[in-house]
């Protein structure tokens, strides 16, 4: 009695699996010679999918082309959805195509089943290995390294088993992750190339990016009974040197004021050095004279630039036959004043260069301002 008692407890009873991993897809049911129970309980949970395999196939007719985008899993014969079922001949046709066992109790048959994870698998990463090459509208060509997540499930579990998983007794996200991640990256590579966005303006435009490469990829997914739902762009970075070049021209369009800026420098310079007067004193002098230097500099780069002053125009000189002799050559100030004093008349002989021969100065017309000036001799009384 008790030898079939033990015989019988080989048999499975209940078919169920609980999974904490939260990276398995598929799971096949462990059991020693994958011996189940006629009329043993199948429970499947939510988020959840069972399907039976005989003998290495689905019992139900292959079709001809898969169409994935039609899947219903209420149609496929052998696939469970979430409940608890009753194996027996009529919620699971292949049992009537097996041998019953020829002991005397109920009749086993042997058959494997895959439990298949439809819940989404969150936080897959994707990045780029190597630089995207791109051309920038404003800085040219450039060179881009982007990197996120994406989220994704299994939306036809017949064809994932049969095209991916396989009979792996346990399949997980990391046994694809890298076929999937290089499909994202090309087609992000691609996308981000037809953009022709700027650099500049990619931050801007994460999400755009984002929805845009799911929806183009859901052909790609869906050729593996998977689902993109979700692809999430978390940094698109430039090299290092451009990245150092923008952070200089970032930093000088925030200092603003250069000399501002060398002040308040070599205010800090001076506190650094008064407290450590000894080690630091003479390299807070040179930081002290170095951002005075500085401060002179910016002194001399905000100063408005005004033009030299015009030297001013040629004065004109005559000389002045006094008594048979030349004297001079005055110029029209000295002139004046010998004017005041009588040295000087509208009758006095002048001359300067370029005039032929001397002439009176009343006659010469640089000097007829001068002398009007002077009012004429008052005329004499009656």
């Amino acid at each position: 009695m008790g030898f079939w008692n033990s015989l019988k407890n080989e048999l499975i009873d209940i078919i169920e699996w609980l999974d904490d991993s939260h990276d398995t897809m598929v799971y096949r049911f462990a059991r020693h010679d994958n011996e189940i129970k006629y009329g043993a309980k199948l429970i499947v949970r939510e988020g959840q999918c069972a399907i039976f395999i005989n003998e290495g196939q689905l019992e139900q007719p292959k079709p001809q082309k898969w169409n994935v985008m039609e899947y219903d899993a209420s149609k496929q014969s052998d696939v469970f959805e979430a409940g608890t079922y009753t194996l027996d001949t009529k919620n699971l046709p292949i049992l009537s195509t097996l041998q019953g066992w020829k002991y005397g109790f109920d009749s086993p048959f042997k058959a494997e089943v895959y439990f298949i994870n439809t819940t989404r698998f969150t936080h897959q990463k994707w990045g780029t290995p190597n630089p995207i090459m791109v051309r920038d509208p404003e800085f040219g060509p450039l060179r881009l390294r982007a990197f996120g997540s994406y989220s994704l499930k299994i939306k036809n579990p017949v064809l994932f088993l049969r095209e991916v998983s396989g009979t792996k007794g346990r399949f997980t996200t990391e046994n694809i992750s890298d076929e999937l991640r290089s499909l994202i990256v090309s087609r992000f590579t691609d996308t981000l190339g037809e953009s022709k966005l700027a650099a500049l303006d990619l931050a801007s435009n994460y999400d755009e990016l984002g929805r845009f490469v799911t929806q183009k990829m859901q052909d790609d997914f869906l050729q593996y009974g998977l689902e993109l739902k979700q692809l999430v762009i978390g940094n698109i970075s430039l090299p290092p040197a451009v990245t150092e070049a923008l952070d200089k021209r970032s930093s000088m369009g925030v200092l603003g004021n250069l000399q501002q800026y060398s002040q308040f420098q070599a205010a800090n310079a001076i506190e650094q050095a008064a407290k450590n007067p000894s080690g630091a004193a003479s390299e807070g002098m040179a930081m002290g004279a170095g951002f005075a230097m500085a401060s002179q500099m910016a002194q001399q780069f905000n100063q408005p630039q005004t033009p030299a002053p015009m030297p001013p125009p040629p004065q004109t000189t005559f000389h002045v036959a006094v008594n048979g002799q030349t004297t001079g050559p005055f110029d029209l100030h000295s002139l004046s004043q010998q004017l005041q004093t009588g040295q000087f008349t509208r009758h006095s002989l002048v001359w300067r260069a370029g005039m032929s021969q001397w002439q009176a100065a009343g006659e010469v017309a640089e000097l007829k301002n001068l002398l009007g000036a002077i009012p004429p001799p008052i005329p004499p009384t009656l």
